[in-house]
């Protein structure tokens, strides 16, 4: 093939000076008599047609997951959120918002009006008290300061059949208190946690979660949206005796709550787990069956521990009684706590076994549970039954439990989920007044907050939630009790991991209470040194 060049002219030529040839199509010459070819002629242009205006941009949803309120993507620019705006909305409010308290009435103790005087001047903090303590009157005394200081209403969230608790109280201290499901009134407004969709966290001036401890589960939704709603409320107040009933880690939802360190920062500043990550989530272990499912194990890193506890004390106070603060105990003397424990044995093992053995693994105890049903609850209907007329309460974990123990028990009346919310109210209303002598319930529904001196006896089943075990017994054997309280604890022979469970997580929790009261002394106690002499600069400065 032969190579082209270019000619002076810029032409393409071939290597013999020849101009190449170019393939062109040749026409066909029209005959004379035929037709002449229509040439092709562009339609007239049509009219454009007239289209609707385009949307707005429909703006995205809100953060607050269902809260009534200012919708924090307002403002869109461009169908686009402004970044300062969004950082804005991930954002705490400022410190700087605590005040010295205007009203300190005389019905509180001299150790509850320290914790009143501490918590208003910090703004948000935590109190993580006892039961029979106070918080009750801590909590609303608070919130009536408050009111007086910023002229605003304060919301006040709690369990359900507790709210009505609350306002007899404020009746008694002659503090406003409504209880409200969406209506806001002047004053203190009291709420479950459950009606918290249904206000606009912009109409208050401080948020009190009364039981602070539902906040413990890094992924549960009411720890989400309790933390979002709060989350622009210049005074928050959080109040619970477990406040991390299970590990220390825990301790890091409060304090996200109160808008200071994030909970995945404080894991990764103070703690680490043998997975050498920050992952919060469980895991499997063994290969073969029976596999156990277990959470992640945290430790505190080889420096962090005295500073974790100190960093604790910098937003929250705890107290088991009056002297943990140098004040005289009084009458904050509890009553002897005597514990029985009863162990039931199966009619029959379980299938595939000789005899009993202990369970293993959540499968197991669900299986030995259910086998012990019957057995269990007579045992629980039998030690009931024996205190005749005097108050008690038996607390269950299956409804087929609290179905047997109803009928087992003469006059017992079941407090159960699938009763409306005006039924447990008025249910458990009815056995704080001593109207019922029996009740069988669920911890779940009303083991918090609940006000029971009245009633010195009560039967549970085994159970690993240390909290709902504590919370259970505290609210009988709490300060103002006269009485021995007696727990009768009722287990099957299968068992015992469950309850060797229990005594190490609340060893556990008594090693937290002493931390943080010894690190909180040493921060109530300790005196900033004054320096009286003059800095000597030197010249050449």
């Amino acid at each position: 093939m032969a190579r082209k060049k270019k000619a002076e002219g810029g032409e393409p030529v071939s290597e013999n000076g020849e101009a190449p040839k170019v393939a062109t199509r040749r026409r066909k010459k029209a005959s004379p008599d035929a037709e002449p070819t229509p040439v092709a002629t562009e339609p007239a242009p049509e009219a454009e047609p007239e289209w609707p205006a385009p949307a707005e941009p429909e703006p995205r949803a809100s953060a607050l997951s269902g809260f009534r309120g200012e919708d924090p993507w307002s403002g869109l620019v461009n169908g686009h959120r402004p970044y300062e705006s969004f950082i804005d909305g991930k954002s705490h409010s400022a410190d700087g918002c605590g005040f010295e308290p205007l009203w300190v009435p005389d019905f509180l103790f001299d150790f509850q009006s320290f914790l009143l005087d501490w918590n208003l001047r910090h703004g948000r903090s935590a109190t993580f008290a006892d039961c029979g303590m106070g918080k009750t009157p801590l909590a609303l005394v608070y919130g009536e300061n408050v009111v007086r200081k910023t002229d605003r209403p304060v919301l006040l969230l709690t369990w359900l059949a507790v709210a009505q608790q609350f306002v007899g109280e404020g009746e008694k201290f002659g503090i406003e208190v409504r209880r409200t499901s969406g209506p806001v009134f002047a004053g203190i407004n009291v709420t479950n946690y459950q009606q918290l969709h249904r206000f606009n966290p912009n109409d208050f001036a401080a948020i009190i979660c009364d039981e602070s401890s539902i906040l413990k589960n890094c992924d549960g939704k009411i720890r989400g949206a309790v933390n979002e709603f709060m989350r622009r409320a210049p005074h928050r107040l959080l109040l619970t005796a477990t406040a991390a009933p299970n590990d220390f880690p825990e301790l890091g939802t409060s304090s996200e709550a109160l808008g200071y360190m994030g909970h995945m920062d404080m894991l990764s500043k103070f703690f680490k787990n043998d997975r050498n990550t920050v992952d919060t989530r469980g895991h499997w272990r063994g290969h073969a069956a029976p596999r156990q499912y277990e959470g992640p194990h945290w430790r505190f890193r080889g420096h962090a521990e005295e500073p974790f506890w100190r960093w604790v004390c910098s937003w929250a106070r705890a107290i088991r009684r009056p002297s943990d603060f140098g004040f005289s105990d009084g009458a904050f003397t509890l009553p002897p706590l005597v514990e029985h424990e009863h162990e039931v044995k199966g009619r029959a093992p379980r299938p595939g076994m000789l005899f009993a053995l202990p369970a293993v693994g959540l499968k197991e105890e669900r299986e030995e549970r259910r086998r012990t049903l019957t057995e269990r609850c007579e045992m629980a209907a039998a030690l009931v039954t024996a205190k005749h007329d005097e108050p008690s309460v038996s607390w269950c974990h299956l409804n087929d439990e609290g179905d047997m123990l109803e009928k087992l028990i003469p006059g017992a009346v079941q407090v159960s989920g699938k009763d409306s919310d005006e039924e447990k109210v008025e249910k458990l209303t009815a056995f704080s007044a001593g109207q019922i002598k029996k009740l069988v319930t669920k911890d779940v529904i009303a083991a918090y907050g609940l006000n029971w001196q009245h009633c010195a006896h009560m039967t549970s089943f085994a159970s690993h939630s240390y909290e709902r075990h504590y919370q259970s017994v505290r609210r009988f054997w709490r300060f103002g009790q006269k009485r021995p309280v007696v727990v009768d604890h009722i287990m099957s022979d299968g068992e015992q991991r469950v309850l060797a469970n229990l005594r190490r997580k609340g060893a556990q929790a008594d090693e937290m209470f002493d931390n943080i009261v010894r690190y909180m002394r040493e921060a109530i106690h300790m005196q900033r040194r004054t320096f009286t002499r003059e800095v000597e600069v030197p010249s050449w400065l």
